[in-house]
């Protein structure tokens, strides 16, 4: 949350364009959204807690950008960010997952992603300590000195004398290490084992649901068991720096700080919720719809959630739902749902310019991948002008005829266009491949043509 402060609602919808083409309604709303959340942190205390997020549902066919918005903008304020499809929950008291554990999850991610912030912070540390333990591995200590008894008087110097040797070697095997030249030297180590003794847990919840790992639960009481490795000093540095990092690292602080930033920060998509929305089926419970948007409710409206961390308040986390709503409405959803979700955004189908758009103008755009691809085996692969809106036309063409899946389509178009060559490029040695509009053509009528063929290929 630390550069929102610099972020307008503009530079969001600025970097948004630089991943995403079209849909500025959507972006205009995240953008507020976004900005919100640094606006409260700045408000009153005793008023903070009484400012809620607009939770938003994104309306729009497959492959217009739904998802792509809500994770660009997660990664644009580094924020705690998981996607889930609402049907993969069932109504508590069913078999199948329940909806508390996308808090679960979105939790488990912040330890993550805190731990790996801590870990970079104390990289150099954590390497330093690597290298002398890798020494240490690398050559013996000197015996260390003990008491004189009864006269003799040699014998603090044949110790002093093997420590000064052992200081020489230890400087000499530094320089060796520092230029790479014992890299393929095998050490031998203690490793902590993965294994734990297996119990059996007698519960109406898994354990994975319950996001408790027997291992934390009773770790204290079970000694971690270690078993001695051998292993090549580059693999051997690997394992020690991340040890290490662990040891550097205050995983109290860690959770805190991971927790403070779900609940003040984290995002969750949740997408198909269409799928949910409807009425029950007469015949009995519907576990996939009214059910799960009852229990869902509590984690929108605001609840505490029970994860091995500890408990999480969800009352400030951003929803950001989506679906398509081709059969269900969003006022099919029940009362008390819609009213957690104010915000309603429809995004735009899109057309032969916006695929044209995508192919080119995106930081990621699927030409700019293949050429990059391609130029791994020392290809230069071009595109011609127009065989790129080529391109876009057949993919709004096919998208008309068969199942519209949105900008996804180019993926299918670009992958039958260039198969020949990304199979062949290895083995024949080729160093240009221009893309024509007429090679577009030869490549894909037929398959355009052929509808049947094109639903199965396209």
């Amino acid at each position: 949350m630390s550069n929102l402060k610099e972020l307008t609602p503009k530079q969001i919808v600025e970097a948004l364009d630089k991943y995403i083409i079209g849909q500025d309604n959507a972006k205009k709303s995240v953008a507020i959204a976004l900005r919100n959340r640094w606006r409260r942190q700045q408000v009153p205390k005793e008023l903070r807690d009484e400012i809620y997020p607009n939770n938003i549902i994104l309306i729009g066919p497959t492959g217009v950008g739904k998802t792509e918005i809500a994770r660009r903008l997660a990664r644009l304020a580094g924020s705690p960010f998981i996607k889930i499809e609402a049907t993969k929950f069932t109504e508590v008291g069913y078999v199948g997952r329940d909806v508390e554990s996308i808090i679960r999850d979105l939790t488990d991610l912040a330890v993550s992603m805190v731990k790996s912030e801590k870990t970079d912070e104390v990289q150099v540390r954590a390497e330093k300590h690597a290298k002398e333990r890798i020494l240490d591995l690398l050559i013996s200590p000197p015996p260390k000195k003990r008491k004189r008894v009864g006269i003799d008087n040699n014998s603090d110097t044949v110790i002093d004398d093997a420590e000064e040797r052992y200081k020489r070697n230890r400087a000499k095997f530094e320089a060796k290490l520092d230029k790479g030249e014992l890299e393929g030297r095998t050490v031998e180590l203690d490793v902590q084992s993965d294994q734990f003794p297996s119990m059996q847990i007698i519960s109406p919840m898994g354990v994975e649901e319950m996001g408790i790992n027997l291992q934390d639960l009773f770790g204290g009481m079970i000694p971690k068991k270690t078993k001695r490795r051998k292993m090549k000093v580059k693999e051997a540095r690997d394992h020690l720096i991340q040890e290490e990092a662990q040891k550097l690292i205050d995983m109290e602080q860690v959770v805190k700080e991971a927790i403070e930033r779900v609940q003040n920060s984290g995002i969750v998509f949740l997408d198909e919720i269409d799928k949910i929305a409807g009425e029950d089926s007469k015949a009995g419970p519907d576990v996939s719809r009214q059910g799960v948007q009852r229990d869902l409710l509590p984690i929108v409206e605001g609840t505490s959630v029970f994860t091995k961390y500890g408990m999480v308040k969800t009352d400030h986390i951003l929803f950001i739902a989506s679906g398509a709503f081709h059969v269900a409405k969003p006022s099919d959803l029940i009362p008390e749902l819609q009213g957690r979700f104010p915000i309603r955004v429809e995004l735009n189908s899109l057309t032969a310019a916006d695929f044209v758009r995508i192919l080119t103008e995106p930081e990621n755009a699927l030409i700019k991948q293949y050429i990059a691809l391609l130029k791994t085996e020392g290809v230069e692969l071009t595109f011609a002008k127009d065989s790129i809106q080529e391109i876009a036309n057949i993919a709004n063409q096919v998208n008309e005829r068969t199942e519209n899946i949105g900008a996804r389509r180019l993926h299918t178009i670009l992958t039958a266009l260039l198969e020949d060559h990304l199979f062949n490029v290895p083995d024949v040695k080729i160093k240009k491949v221009k893309i024509t509009k007429k090679l577009v053509r030869d490549t894909l009528n037929d398959i355009v043509e052929d509808e049947d063929l094109s639903r199965y290929i396209l």
